[in-house]
């Protein structure tokens, strides 16, 4: 079976376990290898990674800056759904999957590659994100995943595979990491080793993207948000690239202690798992978009809307991105933000990013009919007949009981 692979895309990020996944693929294979390294936001430098890769005989390396792909075409249109997975989590990991996954089938496609892999565990979601979108793209791909391949087992079995092949390990490498972490510009996340314990309160130096909430700053800020057709525009009045905006609110929100979730979750594999995430620009965003949506957005719409952003979250995290059902529900979504326009007031203050304002060209909000005060457009009678009409139903079906 190994024989039939010629040439394999690899998901590289230059760090331990991947180099040792190309130095794996070169001796059981017998292939070349090119590497694929995706920019997006995970704030390491990069030229090493493909430094390590020449050192190691890619045939074809490539390292390329997908942030503004990733918040323009996979970001936003999740935020416009009002995303989250068992109610709180921002789907960071899981948004950034597709991305990669079609870089890489786009990538075997340039270079005639018979292959693609990864470094995702048998035990995780990652495996089933990537590979559900390989075979999207590419029905008849070959996927190898090595981890559910080879004999190494453990930490040692990984650095003794590196010391053997002659793989450079960083010194903090060398021991049991205290979790493993995945970064990009919408989030960071921590999982397993220390935190694997559900009751155990995470070590406060553990966080690298926002401080903790007691030691915000005293005093709030102030954030004005613009939109347009349900997407976040501008910062501030001022116009922001998708990628550049992520940016400046990561920082507003990182700074007063904004966006941190520790949550145990179902993963799609079958066991529960706990991870702590910190995701500071896209809390601000997610509950900025949904203020906008609340003085422009039909009532009727914005329910329908949230009666399927469960199953439209649902769908992300487990890796159906290219799903026809994700994409018929993006299309009725995208049908409810055209109107969705305007400016949001946030307050960030020790932890929480509140609501303290919003405006917009489109609003439905009528002062006119909210009123307590007097006025000359709604007539208080009506509700009477309106009342009645909805209560028949209650009250035959008393009636009969009775």
């Amino acid at each position: 079976m190994t024989g039939d692979v010629k040439k394999v895309v690899l998901a590289y990020s230059g760090g331990l376990d991947t180099s040792i996944i190309l130095r794996w693929l070169q001796e059981t294979y017998r292939c070349q290898v090119v590497t694929f390294t995706a920019d997006i936001g995970q704030g390491d430098e990069l030229g090493p990674a493909r430094k390590k890769a020449e050192a190691m005989g890619a045939a074809k390396i490539y390292v390329e800056d997908l942030r503004e792909e990733f918040v323009r075409d996979f970001v936003f249109p999740m935020f416009r759904a009002a995303a989250l997975y068992e109610g709180v989590y921002l789907l960071g990991t899981s948004i950034a999957r597709p991305l990669i996954a079609k870089r890489q089938i786009e990538i075997v496609n340039e270079v005639g590659a018979d292959a693609v892999a990864h470094g995702a565990t048998g035990k995780g979601n990652d495996q089933v994100r990537f590979e559900l979108t390989y075979y999207a793209l590419k029905p008849d791909i070959r996927v190898v995943a090595p981890w559910r391949e080879w004999d190494l087992h453990s930490r040692t079995d990984l650095v003794a595979y590196a010391e053997k092949h002659q793989i450079p390990i960083p010194r903090d490498k060398r021991g049991e990491p205290p979790y493993s972490t995945d970064a990009n510009l919408l989030h960071i996340s921590y999982e397993g080793k220390a935190l694997e314990d559900p009751w155990l309160e995470p070590d406060a130096d553990m966080y690298t993207r926002s401080v903790a909430p007691e030691d915000a700053p005293d005093k709030p800020a102030y954030v004005e948000i613009g939109f347009e057709s349900g997407n976040a525009v501008a910062v501030d009045g001022k116009a922001l690239s998708p990628a550049k905006l992520l940016e400046r609110l990561n920082a507003l929100g990182g700074a007063h202690g904004v966006g941190r979730v520790d949550l145990v979750e179902n993963r799609f594999v079958g066991m529960k798992s706990r991870g702590i995430y910190e995701t500071p620009g896209g809390t601000i965003l997610f509950a900025a978009h949904r203020a906008m949506e609340s003085i422009t957005l039909d009532r009727e719409a914005m329910h329908l809307r949230d009666e399927l952003m469960p199953r439209y979250a649902k769908l992300v995290y487990n890796g159906f991105w290219y799903a026809p059902e994700r994409e018929m529900i993006q299309a009725l979504v995208d049908k409810s933000q055209e109107g969705v326009s305007g400016v949001v007031r946030m307050k960030l203050f020790k932890g929480l990013a509140s609501v303290a304002g919003r405006k917009s060209p489109n609003s439905l909000y009528s002062l006119a009919h909210v009123t307590f005060e007097k006025d000359s457009v709604y007539n208080q009678r009506d509700a009477e007949g309106f009342i009645k009409l909805n209560a028949l139903r209650l009250r035959l079906r008393k009636l009969a009981q009775d």
